[in-house]
């Protein structure tokens, strides 16, 4: 009977380490990269100065995808927008990263190719 039960709690915390780890693994999605990113269409489309929430949220998509995958689905995210915007400026756009302080593996802008992201 001791057996039985020794090999229940052996199995409990397998369960929980599997459960913790894939709660820990964060996945991006447009939402966040969006609601990340909405303190910047101001500079995107005018220039001028970049708010620190601006910045902020570029740290925060940088820190957030990690993978391949989510620097793609970053990426795409943020070319999708830079699409739907009819006064975004590329340059304002490729000067963003360099003002926050961040390195982006790839440009913000409606042209870039997404899957060449290999990181």
């Amino acid at each position: 009977m001791a057996t039985h039960k020794v090999e229940y709690v052996v199995m409990v915390l397998m369960c929980m380490a599997v459960v913790g780890a894939l709660i820990t693994t964060a996945e991006v999605d447009c939402g966040q990269v969006v609601s990340f990113i909405a303190p910047c269409i101001n500079y995107l489309m005018n220039g001028g100065a970049v708010p620190g929430e601006c910045c902020n949220g570029v740290k925060k998509v940088v820190l957030l995808a990690q993978t391949t995958a989510d620097k793609q689905t970053a990426c795409n995210c943020l070319k999708a927008q830079a699409a739907a915007i009819s006064t975004f400026k590329n340059a304002n756009a490729e000067a963003l990263p360099a003002k926050c302080g961040v390195n982006l593996p790839y440009k913000i802008s409606s042209s870039t190719n997404c899957n060449n992201i290999k990181f």
